[in-house]
């Protein structure tokens, strides 16, 4: 055998093997020049020419992990918390390709009947598990389970093909880079909403806290600070600490990267969190200084370098704390060389593995005349036969998804377009500028704001006052076209969200109720109350009376009640389970959407009835319908 002696024989070497493809599994080998020689893996990836096997494994894989890649973008995209998501795929790629530059030796499972039956019965199950989650993907795009849910299905398909290829082994040793792509999985909101709304509200604080010391006056409300020149956000009321998440992804990549131990990377993690509070509390600050001692819009020209400057923190202290922790025997470096002592990354290691694979292939023969162990089976996993079912699975999941709802859609009619004329002729109005962050977020196609004063009515019986009360109307017009995140995007405006986080308590939701718009047309709204100020001088209290409405382009032909799902206005971003599966049954998803918000602020509490009186007469003066074309 030219100085090769087996200890262990050639697995699974399938049928394509004459084609190039190659797969073996040697636990001990001797090598001219060397006296131990590491276990050799030559799988479908490695070879020179890709049989059709392979490529049909690499189209498959491919395919699952852009699917993922393509729903969670949607967050990546309209979500400043989750921009770094877009880099996750490229790091857990890195992280892989150094994973495998270090794997151990495979060993491979048996490949008996019972455990080729059981990969098998997963296998199927999470493929199984895709044409539901896709369906409910497509009607619910904001549901964050949903990507909980499909990244375990994608990244079970992976560590089982891992597992089937190299064992336990390769299982555990390639598990880390698989999982790092959760990151990238934007959190649950019942755990993301306390987290970050708490520690938005203690940097807040500290910072005002810290402007009081160095005599600058500063009070706190809500998650903005109020000095003499006007608010000052802390990294937007809508969002959260941007950059915590980013850190936790961060400490994650350098302590794989330097391959510390489980305490030390913990300990990494928490370190980069704590810079990450550090930089927010230290922005925070800033920006409230350079409000005060200039003016708030000043605060533009610094807002996305302070951001980014926290991003660059983080990166540099982790990098710096991870190369510190690294140093030490608690450290698991990856191997450097060969069990020969060559090492790995010179030219001299890459011949002699290249002329000792060489020398397998030329024993191929002469292994292939062996007869199979009695441990194995012919019955074998995965079939080139299943990788092209389940290729086809996929397809047919991504082509049945969307059938479903061009189904359901041949009985949507549109619905009566409409768009928001500017009474320009009121006393005080003024068109309010957009920020650009709310751009960038919201991401809309069209979207005006204006504030203007409303003359009151008094004729309303529950007016009980001697002089009217001044009438403030704020309105915001946003509008996305159809497209594959409308409800998500729709969703991260409204006021039950965005008041309290400026510091407005809301005391009342009041439901919706149908208001005359044009003659026979009517449009719903959801009013909410909101209160400012302190409670013990309710006379000198600011009140908002806030109505909000989210229109679809197409509903149901006939009437509203044909549809089993609430109105959009009753709680479009906090659906029930029950809501969310009438919704895909019923087929709905998001085919254009438009949101109007009128906030009718004033000095005192007035009563809702009187409320409600007002924005009756005002909508009116607001509304136009226009041609189904204009949209």
């Amino acid at each position: 055998m030219g100085g090769v002696e087996w200890a262990c024989r050639l697995r699974d070497i399938s049928a394509a093997a004459g084609a190039g493809e190659t797969e073996s599994c040697y636990e001990s080998q001797s090598m001219p020049g060397a006296a131990i020689a590491p276990c050799s893996t030559t799988t479908p990836l490695l070879v020179r020419g890709f049989s059709v096997r392979a490529a049909a494994t690499l189209v498959f894989f491919g395919a699952l992990w852009f699917v993922l890649c393509r729903h969670l973008s949607g967050e990546w995209s309209v979500n400043a918390q989750y921009n770094y998501g877009w880099f996750v795929p490229f790091f857990a790629l890195l992280l892989f390709w150094l994973r495998w530059e270090g794997r151990p030796p495979c060993r491979p499972i048996p490949r008996t009947r019972r455990s080729s039956s059981l990969l098998l019965a997963i296998a199927v199950l999470a493929l199984l598990l895709l044409f539901p989650v896709r369906l409910f993907e497509i009607a619910n795009p904001d549901w964050r389970p949903l990507g909980w849910v499909h990244a375990a299905v994608v990244t079970t398909l992976t560590l089982l093909y891992i597992w089937y290829r190299g064992g336990a082994t390769w299982l555990r040793h390639f598990a880390f880079p698989i999982g790092f792509f959760f990151v990238a999985v934007p959190w649950v909101t019942p755990m993301e909403a306390p987290i970050i709304q708490g520690l938005m509200h203690a940097i807040a604080a500290l910072a005002s806290e810290t402007a009081n010391l160095f005599g600058i006056p500063a009070q706190l409300e809500g998650n903005l600070i109020r000095v003499s020149t006007g608010l000052v956000g802390v990294n937007e009321a809508c969002s959260g600490v941007r950059s915590l998440q980013t850190a936790l992804m961060i400490g994650l990549l350098f302590g794989e990267v330097k391959r510390l131990s489980i305490w030390r990377r913990i300990a990494l993690l928490c370190a980069a969190a704590a810079i990450a509070f550090v930089g927010n509390y230290a922005r925070a600050f800033f920006l409230v200084w350079i409000a005060a001692t200039q003016n708030v819009s000043a605060i533009d020209r610094w807002h996305d370098f302070a951001g980014y400057s926290i991003v660059a923190t983080v990166f540099v202290g982790s990098l710096g704390l991870a190369a510190l922790l690294g140093r030490g025997p608690a450290a698991a470096k990856p191997p450097t060389q060969d069990r020969s002592g060559v090492p790995w990354a010179t030219p001299q290691a890459f011949a002699s593995r290249r002329a000792w694979r060489a020398e397998i292939r030329d024993q191929k023969s002469e292994v292939n005349e062996e007869k199979p162990s009695v441990h194995e089976s012919n019955f074998a996993f995965p079939r080139f036969s299943f990788l092209i079912c389940a290729l086809v699975w996929l397809v047919a999941v991504e082509v049945g998804s969307v059938w479903w709802y061009r189904a359901h859609e041949r009985n949507l009619v549109a619905s009566t377009p409409w768009t928001v004329h500017w009474p320009e002729s009121a006393p005080d109005f003024h068109l309010l500028k957009l920020d650009e962050e709310v751009r960038r977020t919201l991401r809309f196609d069209e979207g005006e704001a204006a504030s203007w004063s409303c003359q009151p009515i008094d004729w309303v019986e529950t007016v009980n006052r001697a002089t009217p009360t001044r009438i403030t109307c704020f309105a915001y017009f946003f509008r996305w076209k159809p497209g594959r995140n409308s409800a998500l995007l729709a969703n991260l405006h409204r006021p039950d969200v965005c008041l309290p986080a400026i510091g407005w308590e809301q005391v009342a939701d009041n439901g919706v109720r149908q208001y005359s718009a044009v003659a026979s047309f009517a449009l719903p709204f959801r009013h909410f109350e909101f209160r400012h100020g302190t409670k013990e001088n309710p006379p000198a209290q600011q009140v908002a009376n806030a109505f909000y409405c989210l229109w679809e382009d197409r509903a149901p032909a006939g009437t509203v009640a044909a549809s089993l799902l609430p109105q959009m206005t009753t709680s479009p971003s906090t659906w029930t389970r029950g809501e969310r599966v009438r919704a895909v049954l019923e087929g709905r998803r998001h085919l254009g959407q438009q949101v109007m918000e009128v906030v009718l602020r004033t000095r005192g509490v007035i009563d809702q009835k009187e409320a409600q009186a007002e924005f009756a007469a005002l909508l009116p003066r607001l509304i136009v319908v226009t041609p189904a074309e204009s949209h």
